[in-house]
């Protein structure tokens, strides 16, 4: 079975997004604008984009939730009739089917009656078509209520596209809160400023070191 915490390969475009948001909110931003070279930016992003895994694990819970619902959207676009919209469906065909039979043998049988046929046959015709005739009644007001039903059911529920997009979105901001700043702040390495080596006071006397190495000039300023 699949680890469901592990980042999908189809989720590493939103990963980066969210990297390259965080790294540049103004504490991180201006913590690297010290390296001019930008090596130290680009070390911090290679280091989270090695270690995607478990920066997203800060934010399981809400990644499951979306995988379950852009999972459960994918399956409903495969097949749409689900076990919810089968009943409709055969409600909607039962009608149709129940009256058509139902006309054909009250049609036969009335012919029959009209032809003075003997037997039970026309008589056996005309019973069937007018259950037939029952059942096709029926089986449409049930598929008139099961239509309303799920017109009713799908006016309330927001599409599967923004239930998805709404997950994604929660997802993004629990990794970027969670997950990707935390550990970019516990790996952040500020870029040391060129470092002025100061002399000593006047009254220690002690050579500056970085005159010493010449002339043992005392340090005087």
């Amino acid at each position: 079975m699949a680890d469901l915490s592990r980042l999908r390969p189809d989720d590493r475009a939103d990963f980066e997004a969210v990297l390259h948001h965080a790294l540049g909110t103004a504490d991180i931003r201006d913590a690297l604008g010290a390296d001019p070279t930008g090596r130290a930016a680009a070390h911090l992003r290679a280091h989270a984009l090695a270690h995607a895994d478990a920066i997203a694990a800060a934010a399981e819970q809400p990644y499951r939730s979306y995988l379950a619902v852009r999972r459960a959207a994918r399956h409903e676009a495969r097949h749409p009739l689900g076990g919810g919209e089968l009943l409709p469906a055969l409600a909607v065909l039962t009608p149709l089917v129940a009256g058509t039979s139902a006309a054909a043998l009250l049609l036969i049988g009335g012919l029959l009656h009209i032809a003075d046929a003997l037997g039970p046959l026309p008589g056996s015709l005309v019973a069937a078509g007018w259950t037939l005739a029952l059942v096709a009644a029926l089986t449409g007001l049930a598929a008139l209520t099961a239509l309303l039903h799920t017109a009713l059911r799908r006016r309330g529920a927001p599409p599967a596209a923004d239930q998805v997009e709404h997950a994604r979105l929660v997802w993004r901001q629990e990794l970027l809160d969670r997950g990707m700043l935390p550990h970019l702040h516990r790996h952040l390495v500020p870029y040391p400023e060129t470092a002025v080596t100061p002399c000593s006071p006047p009254d220690t006397l002690t050579p500056c070191p970085a005159r010493a190495r010449e002339d043992r000039t005392p340090c005087s300023d």
